[in-house]
């Protein structure tokens, strides 16, 4: 096959070709990034009752590291999405993961609690991080027909990580006497697996968007011509002046966090404020499903804190099982049906995880949190690539890394608030009935979009994207 893209543009080159051994690689070497990502967080949340005795930590105190955590990626995936935007996505790609391990290295030699939050704190800038410019580069750099389901496969390396932390926490809690070397030879294998992963993206190419945006149309045509070579087609660079598309902000001038936060805000209001919305709504109910089971249900059920990590490997194979499907029928139901039927369903089982935990059987406990997690799973994960698609290249990291900080906010809220609401007369049933009502939020916000916004399904980055006036807003 071969394309003239003196005729045809780049991104039409880039969008239509065949799957190929190419972007295999891409998506499997930013998933295993991802991967250790979710590693990381579900390590610490199966170990979270370890910890609280080794350092004798109320429920609120303990409640801080997980806080502290999320406030640690609301500033990375903010501050790196804006640097994503401006210096590239490759060097973000290779940055990230070498802050992350770095800070789990340390975290796994911490002295203390204050010391362990400072390194989790620090750890999770790097992860992020790793919000921005994996969800920026994905959809960039893959065909049409494939980007969607692509981006969910990405996403559902996350279930991936979270039951390999499952496992290697039963590996070390049994193999290892002393608890409390166990769970720092967890977090220092973490750290090693990151450095491994980071020498693999070396390969990665630069988005040629991003190239083409910041004016440099030669090395963005070199990268899809190299590309499409990888992937068995011929593409004739054109000559300088031929046509490309204009869609495409062409040379966007270096420019300051808050100058990109006033176009996005300016220009693009309201998908801002949907992807926000969105990432907002799975936040709360996600991590506040994970860190209320943590702290009051499963001790409540007399799950043991050596048991935790079997509990979270079963519950984690709900969650691959409902990334999974959702992936395999993103594309052919198209976004504005998925994320809202996935977000309605979250909420139902969140809401039956109350009945479950008033039985106080670890067995239906259980079963009802494979059904929570398979339905939040497939929510969240169709969440990530509906709102990465819709902002411009020149601002995509910052748009994601916008509605990811946004989101850490309700996250951050989630564990003091639910505690707080466990012990009043509401009680557990209140807890599950918040999480269900912030789930059937990110529904309900979708509304609009399906009505009114443009179906990412099928086509073009470029097509999803009308110029727009600063201060004339658009859907």
């Amino acid at each position: 096959m071969e394309f003239n893209s003196s005729k045809t543009s780049p991104w039409a080159v880039l969008d239509s070709l065949p799957w190929s051994r190419i972007h295999t690689t891409m998506t499997l070497v930013l998933g295993i990034g991802w991967l250790f990502d979710a590693f990381e967080v579900n390590l610490t949340g199966g170990l979270l009752g370890i910890l609280k005795t080794q350092w004798h930590l109320s429920n609120e105190q303990a409640s801080l590291i997980t806080s502290l955590w999320l406030a640690g990626i609301m500033v990375g995936a903010l501050l790196f999405g804006y640097l994503a935007d401006r210096f590239g996505r490759k060097k973000l790609f290779l940055l990230t993961l070498t802050v992350y391990s770095a800070f789990t290295l340390c975290s796994a030699l911490s002295p203390g609690f204050i010391w362990f939050m400072v390194f989790r704190f620090l750890t999770a800038i790097g992860v992020g991080a790793e919000y921005s410019a994996i969800n920026g580069a994905i959809g960039e750099l893959l065909p049409i027909k494939y980007r969607g389901r692509a981006a969910a496969i990405v996403m559902n390396f996350w279930p991936v990580g979270a039951l390999l932390a499952a496992l290697v926490s039963i590996l070390f809690l049994n193999l290892v006497p002393q608890q409390a070397i166990a769970w720092r030879m967890g977090f220092a294998l973490g750290a090693i697996g990151g450095l491994f992963v980071a020498y693999f993206r070396r390969v990665l190419p630069e988005s040629p968007r991003w190239l083409f945006s910041r004016g440099r149309r030669d090395d963005s045509q070199q990268v899809v011509a190299s590309i499409a070579s990888a992937a068995g087609v011929v593409s004739q660079p054109s000559a300088a002046g031929d046509a490309v598309d204009t869609t495409l902000a062409d040379g966007v001038a270096a420019r300051h966090l808050f100058a990109s936060l006033w176009e996005l805000v300016t220009c693009y209001p309201f998908r801002l404020l949907l992807g926000c919305a969105l990432d907002l709504s799975e936040a709360f109910g996600y991590y506040g499903l994970f860190t209320f089971l943590a702290l009051v249900v499963l001790p409540q059920v007399h799950i043991a804190d050596t048991q935790m990590p079997w509990f979270y490997l079963f519950g984690n194979v709900g969650a691959l099982a409902g990334g999974l499907l959702m992936a395999w029928r993103f594309d052919q139901l198209g976004r504005k049906v998925t994320v809202p039927v996935f977000y309605s369903l979250a909420a139902i089982t969140s809401l039956l995880m109350a009945p479950a935990a008033g039985t106080h059987s670890p067995w239906l406990v259980l079963i009802a949190f494979m059904a929570a997690n398979f339905c939040a799973t497939g929510a969240w994960t169709s969440a990530y690539p509906t709102f990465s698609e819709i902002f411009p290249t020149h601002l995509r990291a910052t748009g994601i890394g916008t509605c990811v900080a946004v989101g850490r906010i309700g996250a951050i809220a989630s564990g003091p608030l639910l505690i707080a609401v466990s012990k009043s007369s509401w009680g557990n049933a209140g807890v599950f009935g918040l999480m269900g009502f912030l789930w059937l939020f990110g529904a309900l916000v979708m509304i609009p979009w399906a009505l009114w916004g443009v179906e990412g399904a099928g086509i073009s980055l470029e097509a999803m994207i009308k110029p727009v006036a600063v201060g004339a807003g658009e859907l």
